[in-house]
């Protein structure tokens, strides 16, 4: 970098030289000064042009610059034909570092995986490549080191930094019986962890290998740039050739005054804004959502994100918890805390998440031994003695068998029935829990103009609790996932835009990839959530697919501002060109100007916020 700046000054004082030996009439010294250094700053172009029309590859920048300044030499213009090589090479140099820059905020997630990891052995640890580590080793992770594979902790506890995946710079606390990702840093304590993933199949690595594919898939605006420039350059050659030929033949004219105009025509058409700086916003959207803690799999899918009209959203781990929870109780005859630990103990030894809620929301549970004669009643209930007296719990059919009335069940959650020695106590409601932040995510996506629906497979009062408690504008319930399919192909073919489904990954993955957009909720280390969808939120915010719409929407600004500028500017230089009323001088600008402020432009995308 260093010489190549050292270069381009040493090019620009040789070009102030000729211009002003130019001037006094130094024809000679003149043009000795340019040649030197057009020569500093060209013979790469030169040489790229010629290796380029040796392969066959005629029609690129470096034919229609080497063709443009050669040319002007010939009409003795050497001053600006000069000045043209000098101005495109600074142009190149902003270009690399532009490309530099956003690979270098890219790299910065790249540096997650640790180089090594420290396995234990019979006789203390050794010093291996992390893919050289197996499933079922145990390998130490001491305060300040990044966690080299997926596991759970077997021994010890830390605090754990996980920003590097997430975005969020709190801290999480990681202990025995814990799970921790690769890439994460553990900022005090040792951790001993119990390897539970291949090197090549950890959360590390599956993100490094998203963003370093994550280019592959191009938008439609690429590849309309990539199309445009593959027949837009032979033609602006052929109308040059034609510039230079047609009018002076025509009109009985000379050649040299409509060459020049050819030339200015050739330096201005080059079309650098556009092939460099579109590619490069996309680059830095990408990687700004990367920042966020936000994986897009490619470019296309941040075009489809900024053209969505509607978000359908899955219920359940989406806009829920997924973890059952008490949310009420109401004993007869007894206390409320007395009427939970009686259904906590019948529920014991059951696996369903509904005993699991009732034996968090107890605590306090009978012991063992003074639980007997369990017995379930497959899809009503369960019955047991507890402490000495008969408890069943159940739904509204379990308490139609055995003669017990009970109260009217509520519209939202779960109601589990109980009775003692055949005496109604009470009922407990179970319910899923809205996440936080859900309501203000709702909000901001309808405050951006978008259609949000709901998708469930809950029945219809309790899922539209949860859609009226957010505020969503359409709920669809009790739905099958051939159901959602079904229901997302109407949505999808009323909406004008494209259609958004935010699901867990791996329950919707049909749905995710029926839609225009899939984003998988959740998806720290699920291997089916980032295989299944277009975009990954690394933790489970909903609110982050606001701020992936954001970026996307900015991006896609950014890259129509570049292309309607270079565009507007290039076509108005050229039609001046080709009358004459503009020289080589405004064709750089033309040009190389327009290509700087494209690309520093570009990096507003690096910088979104």
């Amino acid at each position: 970098m260093k010489k190549r700046i050292a270069l381009l000054c040493a090019s620009g004082v040789l070009l102030a030289a000729g211009i002003v030996l130019h001037h006094i009439g130094q024809t000679v010294p003149a043009l000795a000064v340019c040649v030197a250094s057009y020569l500093l700053t060209g013979w790469r172009v030169l040489w790229k042009a010629g290796r380029n029309i040796a392969h066959g590859k005629v029609f690129d920048e470096n034919f229609l610059m080497a063709l443009a300044t050669v040319g002007a030499f010939i009409v003795g213009e050497y001053p600006e034909a000069a000045a043209v090589m000098l101005f495109y090479q600074i142009g190149e140099l902003f270009e690399h570092m532009a490309v530099d820059r956003s690979r270098r905020s890219i790299s910065e997630l790249m540096e997650i995986c640790p180089d090594t990891a420290r396995r234990k052995t019979p006789d203390g640890s050794e010093i291996v490549d992390p893919e050289d580590v197996q499933i079922g080793d145990v390998v130490l992770v001491s305060p300040g080191e990044r966690i080299p594979l997926d596991g759970t902790v077997r021994e010890g506890s830390a605090q754990i930094d996980t920003s590097a995946l997430t975005g969020e710079p709190v801290p999480r606390a990681a202990g025995a019986g814990d799970a921790v990702h690769s890439g994460c840093i553990c900022l005090d304590g040792t951790l001993e962890i119990l390897v539970e993933k291949a090197f090549s199949e950890s959360t590390a690595s599956k993100i490094m290998e998203l963003v370093e594919n994550a280019a592959a898939r191009k938008s439609r605006s690429e590849n309309f740039i990539t199309r445009f420039a593959a027949w837009y350059t032979p033609a602006v050659v052929l109308s040059a050739v034609l510039l230079a030929l047609v009018p002076p033949l025509a009109m009985h004219e000379p050649f040299q005054p409509w060459i020049y105009r050819a030339l200015n025509f050739l330096v201005v058409s080059c079309p650098c804004a556009l092939v460099i700086s579109v590619p490069l916003s996309f680059f830095g959207g990408v990687g700004a959502a990367s920042r966020h803690g936000v994986l897009v799999k490619g470019s296309v899918y941040l075009e489809a994100l900024a053209d969505a009209s509607a978000v359908v959203l899955d219920k359940t781990g989406t806009l829920t918890e997924g973890v059952f929870e008490v949310t009420n109780v109401e004993a007869h005859g007894i206390s409320s805390q007395q009427l939970l630990r009686y259904a906590a103990g019948a529920e014991q030894f059951s696996s369903h998440p509904i005993a699991v809620s009732l034996r968090s929301a107890c605590g306090d549970l009978p012991p063992e031994r003074d639980v007997t004669d369990v017995k379930a009643f497959a899809g009503k209930g369960v019955g047991a003695t507890v402490c000495g007296r008969q408890v069943l719990c159940g739904n509204q059919v379990l308490m139609r068998e055995i003669g017990v009335p009970c109260a009217q069940e509520s519209d939202i959650g779960t109601v589990v029935h109980v009775a003692l020695d055949g005496q109604y106590a009470g009922c407990i409601t179970v319910s899923d829990r809205i996440k936080k932040g859900a309501a203000e995510a709702i909000r901001a996506l309808r405050a951006n103009g978008l259609q949000t629906v709901m998708l469930s497979g809950d029945r219809k009062a309790a899922a539209n609790a949860v859609g009226g408690a957010l505020g969503v504008d359409e709920v669809h319930a009790e739905l099958l996932p051939g159901d959602k399919v079904a229901q997302l192909e109407k949505i999808i073919s009323a909406q004008s835009g494209k259609t958004v489904y935010v699901g867990d990954g791996i329950n919707d993955a049909p749905v995710l990839a029926r839609a225009d957009v899939g984003v998988a909720m959740g998806a720290l280390g699920s291997d089916a959530a980032i295989e299944a969808a277009d975009v990954v939120l690394i933790t489970d915010e909903i609110g982050k697919l606001g701020t992936v719409m954001t970026i996307a929407r900015k991006t896609m600004r950014i890259v129509r501002e570049n292309i309607a500028f270079a565009l507007a500017v290039k076509l108005g230089v050229l039609a001046t060109s080709a009358l004459g009323l503009t020289g080589l001088w405004l064709a750089v600008f033309a040009d190389v100007g327009v290509c700087v402020l494209a690309i520093l432009n570009a990096l507003r995308a690096l910088r979104m916020k």
